[in-house]
């Protein structure tokens, strides 16, 4: 099929790509919560000292989780997820597209070190809101597992609701007890954007376009497209997100930082703990942005403000 070359449009149209990553990430993680429970926990666990482990694959914590808090113990935290992503996602999604169009050139035409700064820029906007999901999310998702080893061990163990998490949490350390970890957050959402959002473009750009003369690709493609590109991103990222998840789920302050979190589970676990739920992660993050990418591309936000849907940049 001939391609046909677009210049620059004139404008760019701001509401509906928030509209579309608003409804991408709805539907995105409602699809994938489940797994992004069990990439949590499987991170977070400690060795004991004779090597024994809560959860020794991705199936025994599905398994365990459902045996114990039942399947809606799957989606724990996902209240406070789903709220907070619509903001996140609309935010990442369309600053991504903002500073590419910002910074191509007249022509339309995107060198890859803008494409991977337009990428940073939108991963440093998201942490924003990032920062508190990802910490109260965290926190409700690991409570389970806290609460599970509680039991067994026979004793009572008082319900956490994220509302009351959250109060806690801001009655000890005021508002920015909800950014907790938001260096190491920063670090992995900058960096994750930096490598996804300049080669899904790129895998984007190659496949088969609408007929519709808008100049995207067609649904499948850019699902396929948000598949890879989030696979690849995530795998990269892992040991940051490992990081992050262990300094914001760290209640007992053993960590003093972002270094010290590094050094001691080095000293402790050797390298392989870096990549703890790797593998889930991978599963988790690949669908996630897939969807998201095929839902924000579906151009819904255009439809409702009835603005004709034109490709990006």
């Amino acid at each position: 099929m001939e391609r046909v070359e677009q210049k620059k449009p004139a404008q760019f149209n701001v509401l509906p790509k928030i509209i579309n990553g608003g409804i991408a990430g709805i539907i995105g993680v409602t699809c994938v919560y489940p797994l992004d429970m069990v990439k949590t926990r499987l991170q977070n666990q400690t060795i004991g000292p004779n090597g024994e482990r809560m959860y020794t694959s991705i199936a025994d914590c599905f398994r365990k989780t459902i045996a114990s808090e039942g399947f809606f113990g799957m989606y724990k935290g996902s209240a406070v997820n789903i709220l907070l992503i619509t903001p996140e996602k609309a935010i990442k999604l369309a600053a991504n597209d903002y500073f590419r169009y910002q910074l191509a050139t007249k022509g339309g035409s995107l060198s890859l070190p803008r494409a991977a700064l337009a990428g940073g820029l939108a991963g440093l906007f998201q942490i924003v809101v990032t920062t508190p999901m990802e910490l109260l999310k965290i926190q409700m998702q690991d409570a389970g597992r806290v609460a599970s080893a509680a039991r067994a061990e026979g004793r009572e163990v008082q319900h956490l609701t994220a509302m009351s998490l959250t109060k806690k949490l801001l009655r000890e350390r005021g508002i920015f007890g909800l950014y907790k970890g938001v260096g190491a957050t920063g670090v992995r959402d900058i960096t994750f954007s930096m490598i996804y959002f300049p080669l899904m473009s790129i895998i984007n750009d190659k496949g088969p376009r609408k007929t519709d003369g808008s100049g995207e690709a067609v649904f499948y493609w850019s699902l396929l497209a948000g598949l890879i590109g989030g696979m690849t991103a995530a795998f990269m990222v892992t040991p940051l997100d490992v990081i992050k998840t262990r300094v914001q789920a760290d209640s007992a302050k053993e960590f003093n930082g972002i270094v010290d979190c590094v050094q001691k589970t080095l000293k402790r676990e050797g390298i392989k703990a870096f990549f703890k739920g790797g593998l889930c992660r991978i599963m988790v993050v690949a669908p996630l942005f897939g969807i998201a990418q095929m839902f924000y591309f579906l151009g819904v936000g255009e439809k409702i403000l009835g603005i004709e849907q034109r490709k990006s940049v």
